[in-house]
């Protein structure tokens, strides 16, 4: 009997977490554009370094 509620109560515990995980807010959104825009002037500047390596060779 103990076990069932303690797997009752873990399941609903789980299920409030992964409902508030699901939820994204603008701020969220927004940082990971800027996340994304970060990686990809980063591989420009990587791309461009090697360019420049390349050149000087």
């Amino acid at each position: 009997m103990k076990a069932k509620i303690i797997t009752i109560a873990l399941l609903l515990t789980g299920s409030v977490f992964l409902n508030g995980c699901e939820q994204e807010g603008p701020a969220e959104s927004a940082g990971e554009k800027v996340d994304e825009t970060m990686e990809e002037a980063g591989e420009k500047m990587e791309e461009a370094g090697e360019r420049a390596q390349e050149a000087t060779e």
